[in-house]
């Protein structure tokens, strides 16, 4: 694991293995996934779909679906208590406390029969102990904090009444109700346009420096990591292949995955281009290949793809699951 920041360290994922049963076998969906953040840092987790991030998040929060999926090894320790085999009466009192997250569509999260401020006091009354009044009050305050306009008159209002933007407001104001540690964005700005985008992103950065969160947020836009970074992390079929400062990622991406990616953003200081595709797909959890797990759709693929890959460190703080690159030899 690798942390730039010198604050105190607040998650560390050690070899996270999670692993879900398809025909009466255990395959992962996640596989020796090892990260760490500290307070005011932020892990931009990137990758297709189906590449294991949104796993990735659900298994930090102890939200791995039973008994068709379990968390089958590593670590996953928050302020120095291992997550891994606690119990749900203990995982519970963490979440929404030290630890919460913003899922990608607040629509279907949200409670469409609850107005939004009883839904953000609720935290408060369950993990704080306040009072009904006393939580509303705060409630309140968190509500203006995210920049919900006319917060007060809103307050009594459904998720219905409220666009896009605001409901996703509405959603970090709940996940930040009770100023946890840790803050998981599971691609918080997917649904948006690329205006309210921009706001919800300026606003996590703010609060982040504000209440000196660690956050890990997952997108696939490669545009939304630029702005909001500090690290990134990029996945591929369960595994982290490639991790640096988000600088060094995007001045010099080493995996073929990484690189691939870039390619196919568009560019917009150019007329006419032709779009970049990776060919194929990311592989099923039942199929996945032996050695590197991208060599089937890999331009580079050469002797020695067909063994297995390991995380190893090239440069400063840069690590890349692929020999090619750490070889120096593209």
């Amino acid at each position: 694991m690798s942390v730039t920041s010198n604050a105190a360290l607040v998650l560390g994922v050690e070899r996270l293995r999670t692993e879900f049963r398809i025909n009466g076998a255990w395959h992962a969906a996640v596989d020796d996934v090892s990260f760490a953040l500290a307070s005011r840092e932020t892990l931009a987790l990137v990758g297709e779909s189906g590449c294991g991030k949104s796993v990735t998040a659900l298994s930090v929060m102890g939200l791995v679906p039973t008994p068709q999926g379990r968390i089958a090894g590593g670590s996953i320790v928050l302020e120095g208590r291992d997550l891994v085999g606690l119990r749900e009466p203990a995982l519970e009192k963490l979440r929404g406390a030290r630890m919460a997250m913003i899922f990608q569509e607040p629509m279907t999260s949200l409670n469409p029969v609850m107005t939004v401020g009883t839904q953000v006091a609720e935290a408060l009354m369950v993990h704080q102990g306040l009072s009904r009044r006393q939580a509303e009050a705060k409630a309140l305050a968190v509500l203006d904090e995210v920049k919900v306009p006319s917060a007060a008159r809103r307050f009594h209002e459904y998720p219905h009444q409220f666009s896009g933007g605001m409901r996703q407001r509405v959603m970090i104001a709940m996940a930040l109700a009770c100023e946890p540690a840790v803050l998981l964005a599971d691609e918080p700005t997917t649904a948006l346009d690329v205006t309210i985008q921009a706001q919800v992103l300026g606003l996590l950065a703010d609060l982040k420096e504000r209440h000196g969160m660690a956050m890990l947020f997952i997108t696939h836009n490669l545009g939304v990591v630029a702005q909001i970074a500090d690290r990134v992390a990029v996945m591929y079929a369960g595994q982290i292949v490639e991790q640096a400062a988000v600088g060094a990622i995007f001045a010099r991406p080493a995996h073929p995955y990484t690189r691939a990616l870039f390619a196919a953003i568009p560019r917009m200081d150019r007329d006419a281009q032709e779009l970049a595709a990776i060919p194929g797909r990311v592989p099923p959890l039942d199929a996945m290949p032996a050695g590197c797990r991208f060599a089937p759709r890999c331009p580079l693929a050469r002797d020695g793809c067909e063994q297995p890959q390991v995380l190893a460190p090239f440069g400063d703080g840069h690590l890349a699951r692929c020999h090619v690159a750490t070889s120096g030899v593209v």
